[in-house]
């Protein structure tokens, strides 16, 4: 088949490969100059399990508080009709999680996905030989008997998938990271040693170039500006008349939304912004060995290479193009909170910003849409990084005519 792709982000890329190594004759759209430029760029690195990425979904955390200082969540001086009804469904949901103490089903779906995500990320490593920053093991740090009751459904939801989780004690935590703070006080930690990190952005260039060698084409520097039907295909900036393609594949991210509403399809998709500071390694003993999450500030702490990064923050409509000064201030003081001496900030200090494509319920859309010949892999929100390889292959094998390898209930478009 002849296939279009909108989109060169991490989703977009391991689309690209999947489909390309099956056979297809694939072509890439991207208005960056790049891959990975946009919301794959500088992400946490928390690769699985995918249910303990902050904001991953409503519930799997605490319940946030929306205004002062130290609030995760920062909402925008003006907030749009939509993203206002998207705030009061993704509420509607973390309270329903919150009450229940069960893994709702949009939580078994998204740690259903994240590991066969994460299966498929490491067959492709191995069999693609694959070299990218990454490390093993994730702790997550309980300041309080609280954090400890806010992970419940996202603990069981991992306890039921077999995901081995041990509850260790702040001694045995620094043992598993000698470079935490001894000042820093805790209640205790979780343990996930099958938990990854790694660095997106380059996972993503050294696949796009395995694609290019099963034959994919990408066009960079390409706006889409519409989608058409009959037959569907695509149309460019620029040009008159839009390009005809067996099937379509939107992986646009926050743009998808503009991109669908034409042809009828809708989706509750908003840009929940998030933040990371990438730092240089100061002293080896004195960092993070693999990725740690603090569960109070739902920041994370990921070591990268000859790096540390820092990520957190989730800011809901209209801001500047730039980290929010309260946001950069929580990452900076939790970084030395855990860390102190691990980085240095004179040089070499990377910050980003970057949109979190979400749906309300947590879980991405995989799948057909109403248009014969137009599919979507978009919504992965903060989890975009642990789930792309999975939802990738999944859509391949569904454009196939295929049964895919892992039950898709609740990552169709038609559950909004």
């Amino acid at each position: 088949m002849k296939i279009a792709i909108v989109g060169a982000g991490i989703v977009g890329v391991t689309t690209a490969y999947e489909l390309a190594q099956d056979g297809h004759a694939v072509t890439v759209f991207e208005q960056r100059s790049a891959a990975a430029e946009e919301a794959s760029f500088a992400t946490g690195g928390l690769l699985a399990p995918g249910v303990l990425s902050p904001w991953s979904a409503p519930g799997t955390m605490q319940m946030p508080s929306y205004f002062g200082s130290q609030a995760p969540l920062r909402l925008g001086s003006a907030l749009t009709l939509s993203e206002l009804s998207w705030l009061r469904r993704w509420r509607r949901a973390a309270r329903a999680c919150a009450k229940s103490g069960e893994p709702l089903p949009p939580l078994r779906a998204l740690e259903r996905l994240a590991r066969y995500s994460h299966a498929r990320l490491q067959h492709l490593t191995e069999s693609l030989d694959l070299h990218f920053e990454h490390s093993a093991g994730t702790l997550l740090l309980l300041r309080t008997p609280h954090d400890a009751e806010a992970l419940t459904p996202a603990l069981k939801a991992l306890r039921d998938a077999g995901s081995t989780i041990h509850e260790v004690d702040a001694d045995t935590a620094r043992r598993i990271e000698p470079g935490l703070s001894p000042s820093l006080a805790l209640t205790g930690a979780l343990h996930l040693p099958d938990g990854l990190s790694g660095n997106c952005r380059q996972f993503a260039l050294l696949l796009r170039q395995a694609a290019q060698q099963h034959g994919a084409q990408f066009h960079f520097g390409t706006r889409v500006a519409r989608l058409a039907s009959h037959p569907v295909g695509v149309q460019l900036d620029g040009e008159p008349e839009s390009r005809p393609f067996d099937a379509v594949v939107l992986c646009a991210g926050v743009q998808s939304a503009a991109l669908l509403q034409p042809m009828g399809q809708r989706l509750p998709l908003v840009a929940l912004h998030g933040s990371s500071v990438s730092a240089p390694l100061r002293e080896e003993l004195h960092a993070p060995q693999g990725v740690v999450v603090d569960v109070q500030t739902q920041t994370t702490i990921a070591r990268l290479g000859q790096r540390v990064r820092v990520s957190g923050g989730a800011e809901l409509g209209r801001g500047t193009a730039q980290a929010h000064p309260q946001t950069l201030n929580t990452l900076y003081r939790v970084l030395g909170e855990c860390f102190p001496g691990g980085v240095t900030h004179s040089s070499g200090l990377q910050v980003w910003r970057g949109a979190r494509p979400m749906l309300p319920d947590g879980p991405p859309a995989v799948g057909a849409t109403t248009v014969p010949g137009l599919w979507l892999n978009l919504g992965h929100g903060a989890s975009g990084w642990s789930l792309a390889c999975g939802s990738a292959r999944a859509l391949a094998d569904q454009i196939a005519g295929k049964t895919p390898d892992i039950d898709l209930e609740g990552l169709c478009a038609q559950r909004f």
